[in-house]
């Protein structure tokens, strides 16, 4: 899968992009060198630890500083709350090692330089963005997450056969995308209807249940720890929603040595459209959980009719990086995207749908109710 072109050199004199850019240079830690035979280190999913890939040289990450440690973030306090629509800026980077230009989209900030394949780390924030805090480390390979998405495909019984042969497993492009995740402490201010059921018998004989509401109201209060929004405008498709949830437990301080290696991209929605989105989430959870309380409250057996406002205070989030291997194949003329968790293997994505297999399960569907109707009226 094409994620930029990045590979375009780039010089003063064939400039022609109609978009300004604007230069970046590479992190220092940006090209770890082996110590035995002067490769490239990067970080290995399977072990956890730095390896070289030519001689098996293996190393630990650093530890981290006590000023680096995972921390809440104040969200009446943040200065940066702004989303972005990138677009198809791009940005000029320099790489520390070969002192090569090279064209990157302005939402990636780590890659490959395309002319001595060093790994290229960049800013993790500009002057208008918020740098990451925290990553969710990779934990299976490109290799395993082919299989996952192998195993996912067979199961899709709807998928055509040629569709299944034709998919390369080893296409895959590893990400690190961007998340928000916010805590909050929910009071909300309630009205509702409680419902109590019972038979009542009519006098054909016939049974109906007949609900008696009581309307009721209240306080209800909730706290809720890191809801999670994907930051990442152009992933919104790609399958990745469905193969959450990220493992947060595993979360490490951001380092470039852990990105360097792989594609990182920087947020386009930003912490107050993100707290929006949240916000949604958290209202739809919260009807829910009144509902609940109402019938467990006034020992009801069903409701209805819930209104509620909510005051939220101790506002916190978190700006992560988490781990997915995305790729796509062509099947008839149409792309089809698909992401896989680069912690757990769980597969997102739409897979083709052969017309032949669906007239052949309906098909099958009439038979089975025939059949059964005969059996049933001999």
């Amino acid at each position: 899968m094409q994620f930029s072109d990045f590979c375009t050199k780039h010089s003063p004199m064939s400039n022609n992009q109609e978009e300004p850019l604007f230069s970046e240079t590479t992190e220092k830690e940006t090209d770890k060198k082996c110590p035995n035979c002067g490769a490239t280190v990067v970080f290995n999913p399977k072990t956890g630890m730095m390896h070289c890939e030519y001689c098996g040289y293996s190393c630990e990450l650093p530890s981290a500083e006590t000023e680096k440690e995972i921390c809440e973030m104040d969200f009446e306090s943040a200065i940066h709350t702004e989303s972005f629509n990138w677009g198809e800026q791009k940005k000029e980077v320099q790489c520390k090692q070969c002192g090569a230009i090279s064209i990157y989209d302005a939402l990636e900030t780590a890659a490959v330089c395309p002319f001595c394949g060093s790994t290229s780390v960049m800013p993790a924030a500009t002057e208008n963005t918020i740098s990451p805090g925290a990553v969710c480390p990779f934990s299976i390979t490109k290799e395993q997450a082919g299989l996952y998405f192998l195993k996912w495909l067979k199961g899709k019984w709807f998928a055509p056969a040629k569709a299944k042969k034709n998919v390369f497993r080893k296409a895959f492009q590893g990400v690190y995308l961007p998340y928000w995740t916010y805590d909050a402490q929910t009071t909300s201010n309630f009205t509702a209807r409680a419902g109590y059921t019972k038979p009542v018998r009519s006098k054909d004989g016939r049974t109906r249940i007949e609900t008696t509401w009581r309307n009721v109201s209240g306080i209800f209060q909730k706290s809720f720890d890191d809801v999670t929004i994907m930051a990442s405008k152009r992933q919104e498709d790609s399958g990745v929603k469905e193969c959450e949830p990220f493992d947060f437990s595993k979360l490490i301080p951001y380092s470039p040595k852990v990105v360097a290696g792989f594609t990182a991209e920087r947020y386009s929605i930003g912490l107050k459209e993100g707290w929006q989105i949240a916000q949604k989430n958290i209202k739809s959870k919260l009807k829910s959980d009144i509902g609940k309380y109402v019938c467990k409250h006034w020992h009801a057996n069903c409701y209805d009719s819930v209104r509620f406002s909510t005051l939220y205070s101790n506002i916190t989030y978190k700006y992560l990086l988490v781990p997915t291997w995305i790729s796509s194949f062509r099947y008839k003329g149409k792309i089809y995207q698909f992401a896989v968790n680069g912690q757990t293997g769980k597969v997102g994505g739409k897979a083709p749908v052969s017309a032949w297999r669906v007239f052949l399960a309906v098909l099958m569907g009439i038979g089975i109710l025939v059949g059964l109707y005969y059996f049933l009226n001999q």
